[in-house]
């Protein structure tokens, strides 16, 4: 036995010996409480917190949105987050250990925060490449998404802080989220979506899971009783607490016959009062009641906040000064993607780039400038500093190369948030105007939900202004925009630009609020005079409640701009004859974000015509791709050298230069497939039809899907270039694991991902079962996964575990999972399209 093993049976032990402890005095907490505190107890008394209940030693737990950052209880800047890689960029690391890291660096950021709950990790699947969440999410794949979420989870609990896996269940796309009923299958809905879910669950012990808005054939899944009581804590054993997605819980009586133990946020929901009179009219029973209580009671003791017992995880044992910019920056660059590296002129790859080789560097795209690093929604945090790719590459660059840049081409159709050359802060104002509160401000976006600074009441609060100085770095007439709902007053330089009251846009309260209309002015501004800014805001009710304390408007900047074709003409003049060309292209919060799905997958703007006239005047062109999932790359083979960088926080443009200037290698692989085209993706229907969305692919999304379709992708999962090449030398298999030897072929060290993949050696054509008799089956799917490093020259091994999981499938009839004897082909495999090595085994 290794000194790990030992590590971890002592670990489970202790961990079993405070369950104990942390059971009985669950219990003697429970029987000190009278059916209203306990009715309250499952109620959020606000937006991220429970209530206290001081007679036991309760105190009021806090939980906070992720799953990219900790957030905390204010939804502002004032308390800046670091903000990691996004969990897709996560899940191409291929790297559970790095996820567990990121995992401790979030617990050190929501201890620091006072949060004992983080809502994260998010679990759904790529379904369609139109989803537009899945930058939060983490594959098209259940394995690779549950051994990722497994490692995020045991870093957050490692660190005594809980997590919450979501969204429980189906919640793959959000068109119509809050109502659609997801028609799926038995088979499909165990082997794919529920999998990740099975895993964490299995593997990590989540102290919560969050239940979704969406229905699950028929049943709203706050109140599905067959999955959460049946499933979730039947069949696996799930001990924690279910928490509704915020406003999801809709029924009392159901609700809690359903399983949900929380609903959130509060203080009115559908338990608290409510759930206490249904006891007494006799609709729910108070054991009910008390089951819920009793989960709760135990997150509060893993977490903490019941006093005189000893919280889950030791304090001395919880990692400690972490560096957060360190681990966003190595979460970034392992998460980067080389999707092509073609020889040049001189007959090598055009990446890495030598710094030494270089006199001109040209920089393009708005993207390389304003750095979009996080997708939009709930997931937002706001970080201390963003290092942009322009100004990670101009720090990283040798003194003497000349850098230029241009914009080329805008993606957004909204101005972006006021930044560079404005120092702002907000005050919080009473009538009289006086000053109830001021906290700083990042850039120009005002935006909170949860509580108010300390000294500023909502009774008392009338009006709120962000205010400052900004620098003009260009002369010119500046572009600067205003959006908010309700009245809305710019000054600059003592001149009101802008008064006017402005209405909600649509019919949805939360769509009004998270996505003001926006308003601009031009304002003629001289480079180096600085002039004081300030908008004043007084916001109208949006019906989104009297309880909530909620706060959004906006300040955007723009300087001044070239007609859109002379902004091209100035990128391909600043391209042509520097030794290096560099396009960030990019998506933007208008088109990856939660609350709506993608239309399509191009990129805005014209960005794809902005690369093809780059790459016509310089043939060293680079294009790194700063999107959270895929987008059609039309120009692709036009260009050397294409990177994907997804959202990669806020540490991209050091990481990007430490990539792309041969610091570091590329680590990424695709976690998901990337089409040439939308219209060859073969799931692409998010769209309900009379409220229902049946998931009629089955079993076939992502590279099971593909591997039937009449295209071939652009990129199939599982794909990534490094800057060396590997030969894959033997393959070794037992029923049980598999050994893999492979020799590093390159001219300098480098890391592989070695993936296993199994395929019925006898299942027919692809597609079908591995026996007779079976709905149709995949050809193979992913079984396993290591990554191995290696020196020039350096031969390693690989060891992989083959579960037993991994041949059975999902008996509709008996309603478990049951083996499928027979032959396996083992692939070794770069990608699923590019398998080095097989071998047979069979399995009885």
């Amino acid at each position: 036995m290794t000194d790990h093993d030992t590590d971890r049976r002592s670990d489970a032990q202790s961990a079993h010996g405070r369950d104990a402890v942390h059971h009985a005095a669950v219990e003697t907490a429970l029987a000190a409480l009278d059916l209203d505190t306990k009715a309250g107890l499952l109620s959020g008394q606000d937006a991220w917190t429970l209530p206290a209940i001081p007679e036991i030693g309760l105190r009021s737990l806090v939980m906070s949105d992720g799953p990219v950052g900790v957030r905390g209880q204010e939804w502002s800047a004032a308390d800046p987050s670091i903000a990691l890689p996004s969990p897709t960029a996560l899940a191409a690391t291929w790297d559970p250990q790095l996820a567990r890291t990121a995992g401790h660096l979030l617990a050190q950021e929501a201890r620091r925060k006072g949060v004992h709950v983080l809502l994260a990790p998010t679990v759904n699947l790529h379904r369609s490449p139109l989803g537009g969440r899945h930058f939060e999410c983490y594959s098209e794949d259940p394995h690779l998404t549950g051994v990722i979420g497994a490692g995020y989870v045991r870093g957050v609990q490692e660190g005594g802080v809980g997590t919450t896996v979501k969204h429980f269940v189906g919640n793959d796309a959000e068109t119509d989220r809050l109502t659609v009923d997801n028609r799926i299958a038995p088979r499909p809905l165990h082997e794919l979506y529920l999998a990740p879910f099975e895993h964490i669950v299995e593997n990590a012990r989540p102290w919560g899971i969050m239940t979704a808005y969406n229905q699950v054939n028929g049943a709203t899944m706050t109140e599905h009783h067959h999955l959460v009581n049946e499933v979730l804590r039947g069949r696996w054993g799930f001990d924690g607490v279910n928490v509704s997605d915020w406003t999801a819980a809709r029924d009392t009586v159901r609700a809690l016959n359903g399983g949900l133990d929380v609903a959130m946020p509060g203080p009115r929901t559908v338990f608290g009062d409510r759930l206490a009179a249904a006891v007494r009219a006799g609709e729910v029973t108070e054991s009910a009641v008390d089951a819920a209580v009793r989960r709760v009671l135990l997150l509060a003791a893993r977490t903490g906040c019941l006093e005189g017992v000893q919280a889950a995880v030791d304090p001395a044992r919880v990692p400690q000064g972490i560096d957060g910019r360190a681990v966003a920056r190595e979460i970034a660059r392992s998460s980067f993607v080389l999707l092509r590296n073609e020889p040049v002129a001189d007959g090598r790859p055009v990446l890495p780039a030598d710094p030494a080789a270089l006199r001109t560097v040209a920089v393009i795209g708005a993207a390389a400038r304003d750095a979009r690093v996080l997708g939009g929604g709930s997931a937002t945090v706001f970080p201390e500093a963003v290092v942009a790719p322009l100004e990670g590459l101009r720090a990283a660059l040798p003194e003497g190369v000349a850098l230029r840049y241009a914009v080329g081409a805008e993606p957004r159709t909204r101005v972006p948030h006021a930044r560079t050359g404005f120092a702002l802060r907000t005050r919080y104002l009473a009538a009289d105007d006086r000053v109830l509160a001021e906290t700083p401000q990042s850039d120009g976006k005002v935006q909170l939900i949860g509580s108010y600074p300390e000294g500023v009441g909502r009774a008392e609060l009338a009006a709120v202004e962000l205010t400052g100085t900004f620098t003009p770095q260009v002369t010119g007439r500046h572009v600067l925009a205003v959006s908010g709902t309700g009245a809305l007053r710019l000054t600059v330089a003592g001149q009101v630009h802008f008064d006017a009251h402005c209405a909600p846009d649509g019919s949805d309260p939360f769509e009004a609020f998270m996505h003001p209309a926006e308003q601009r002015v031009e304002v003629p501004l001289t480079a180096g005079e600085q002039v004081d800014v300030t908008l004043r805001f007084v916001p109208r009710s949006l019906g989104l409640g009297d309880d909530m304390d909620a706060l959004n408007f906006a300040l955007g900047h723009a300087e001044p701009q070239q007609a859109p074709d002379a902004e091209i003409e100035e990128a391909v003049r600043a391209a042509a004859g520097a030794d290096l060309a560099v396009v960030v292209v990019a998506t933007t919060e208008e088109v990856e974000s939660e609350g709506f799905d993608r239309a399509d997958l191009r990129l805005p703007g014209r960005q794809d015509e902005l690369v093809a006239r780059v790459a016509a005047a310089n043939p060293r062109t680079v294009v790194v791709v700063n999107s959270g999932s895929p987008v059609e790359l039309p120009w692709r083979e036009q260009v050397p050298a294409v990177l994907l960088s997804w959202f990669p926080g806020q540490e991209a443009g050091a990481a990007l230069a430490d990539v792309l200037l041969g610091a570091a290698e590329p680590g990424g692989r695709l976690p998901t497939t990337w089409p040439a085209r939308l219209e060859d993706a073969p799931v692409t229907r998010v769209t309900p039809d009379d409220g229902q969305l049946d998931y009629t692919e089955g079993l076939f999304i992502g590279y099971r899907a593909w591997e039937r379709a009449a295209a071939a992708p652009a990129y199939p999962f599982g794909h990534g270039l490094g800057y060396t090449d590997w030969e894959y030398e033997s393959l070794d298999t037992t029923p049980d694991s598999v050994r893999v030897r492979l020799r590093n072929t390159g001219q300098r060290a480098g890391r592989e991902v070695v993936q296993i993949y199994l395929a019925p050696v006898d299942g027919g054509p692809a597609g079908a079962a591995p026996t007779g008799g079976e709905t149709a089956g995949p050809a193979r799917w992913l079984a396993g996964f290591a990554a191995v490093r290696a020196a020039p020259g350096e031969s390693v091994e690989a060891e992989i575990a083959l579960p037993r999981r991994m041949f059975e499938i999902w008996d509709e009839t008996a309603g478990a999972r049951r083996l499928i004897a027979g032959d396996y082909t083992v692939e070794a495999a770069h990608s699923v399209a590019d398998r080095r090595l097989t071998a047979e085994i069979t399995v009885g």
